[in-house]
């Protein structure tokens, strides 16, 4: 029962934002499940949407109503029995409007901090910054006398930071949603040496009614999931740095991207990745990151360069790729911002002047969204990185240095105790990254 009970008064912090809307959608449509229940008719469930924009608090009404009836059209044949007994529900649009009208009237919208104070359950979607979330934290405990439970969607700080920092008696725990939550299967379970066990326990039913897939990361900032992708994308900078020696800057930007997609077979490549998860939230986790881990110098002058020029990257409140490092069309990359010059160049203009110098591809080569559906995906990525091997072109040549770093990379993350093993590194980059393997492989052994 501790699961209903916890869910009947529950609070998003950052509600508008692109991982809170997610999370917001997800913790509606779970508690909307208990709500409908017949056991719990009498019973009064809430969530409370808030974040400080009233103007993206409106916005985000319309983002809910959107996606809960794409999740309702998916399974109106459960929701017509859990209607049955509503006479005046016929065709399958009316039990679709009113379950819309039902999630939907569970969620308090506010821009009040205020409306947390009787949360049972918090989840805390703001800004990846230490201090912010403690402060915020702090105020809701001294002012919130239902010793809340609080669910962080960090993706950097160390939980224990948070905890010891607010005095929270071990009642929070990373619960790391990837982007965007409502679609994204993995979960990094982030706990410390104080997590309360319950709260674990009740972590892993809610991820479990999600759907969602859970890997559990130690309690080192990065956790997995950036632990790679941020040392992944340093590298991807210094290569493209060295390049940029023999070749010009947006040529140089233009090659490692293409190396870590079209050579290395992923969804996108490393430059454009980064302006998806946008170039200021990489410049803090860096900073994150960097203070408290002191093995690896960990930052990025460039990065400092492109956030001095304006370049964020991220996304548009539809979805949509705002301008970073590449301009987009449609979402296609068809321009790169030159440092020096402090304009956007287009791709055409020396497309086929880099890929000449990079080299061809293998013989065998198949686009990432072919490869990821193959039955024999490991033998032909096998065949594959042999033959890319053999070729010695620049291309080749760079993309062997960066998937050896990359497994390196890996491997490091288990030697200091941020992962548990090899399958979890894989699961990370396979389910939260979208690859088509994982980076501790033996494809160049």
């Amino acid at each position: 029962m501790i699961y209903e009970e916890k869910l009947q008064n529950v609070s998003v912090l950052g509600a508008a934002g692109k991982m809170g809307s997610g999370i917001l959608l997800l913790t509606a449509i779970e508690i909307a499940e208990l709500q409908l229940k017949p056991e719990n008719k009498t019973k009064r469930f809430v969530i409370n949407a808030i974040d400080v924009s009233p103007v993206a608090l409106t916005n985000l009404y319309g983002y809910l109503k959107v996606h809960i009836k794409k999740i309702a059209e998916k399974k109106v044949v459960v929701l017509r029995e859990v209607y049955k007994e509503y006479s005046n529900l016929i065709d399958n649009s009316e039990i679709i409007d009113q379950y819309i009208d039902d999630v939907l009237k569970l969620i308090l919208f506010s821009s009040r901090i205020e409306s947390a104070y009787d949360s049972t359950l918090i989840f805390e979607a703001i800004v990846e910054d230490s201090d912010i979330k403690v402060e915020m934290i702090k105020q809701l405990l001294d002012n919130n006398n239902k010793n809340p439970w609080f669910l962080t969607n960090t993706s950097s700080v160390p939980i224990s930071e948070l905890d010891s920092k607010a005095n929270i008696k071990g009642n929070i725990i990373g619960f790391h949603f990837y982007n965007p939550p409502a679609v994204q299967k993995l979960v990094e379970l982030i706990t410390s040496k104080n997590t309360n066990k319950e709260l674990i326990e009740f972590s892993k039913t809610y991820a479990k009614n999600l759907g969602k897939k859970v890997v559990p990361s130690n309690d080192f900032a990065g956790f997995i999931g950036n632990g790679h992708f941020i040392r992944d994308l340093l590298f991807g900078i210094q290569m493209a740095e060295k390049l940029n020696k023999e070749m010009s800057f947006v040529e140089s930007i233009y090659a490692v991207n293409r190396i870590t997609q079209d050579f290395l077979i992923r969804p996108m490549g490393i430059f454009q990745l980064m302006d998806y998860v946008g170039v200021d939230v990489c410049q803090k986790i860096l900073q994150v990151m960097n203070s408290r881990l002191g093995k690896d110098e960990l930052h990025s002058t460039l990065i400092d360069k492109f956030i001095s020029r304006g370049i964020k990257g991220g996304q548009n409140p539809d979805g949509s790729q705002k301008p970073g490092i590449f301009l987009y069309e449609k979402g296609i990359p068809v321009a790169i911002y030159d440092i020096k010059k402090k304009d956007y160049e287009h791709i055409e203009s020396f497309k086929s002047s880099a890929d000449t110098k990079l080299g061809k591809l293998p013989s065998i080569h198949k686009p990432w969204k072919i490869v990821i559906s193959l039955n024999q995906k490991e033998e032909f990525l096998s065949k594959y990185f042999a033959e890319l091997k053999e070729l010695k072109t620049i291309g080749s040549k760079l993309s062997c240095e960066y998937l050896i770093n990359s497994k390196n990379i890996g491997l490091n993350l288990i030697k200091d105790g941020v992962a548990l093993n090899e399958e979890n590194i894989n699961t990370v980059m396979l389910t939260g990254f979208f690859h088509a393997y994982g980076p501790i492989n033996s494809f160049l052994e």
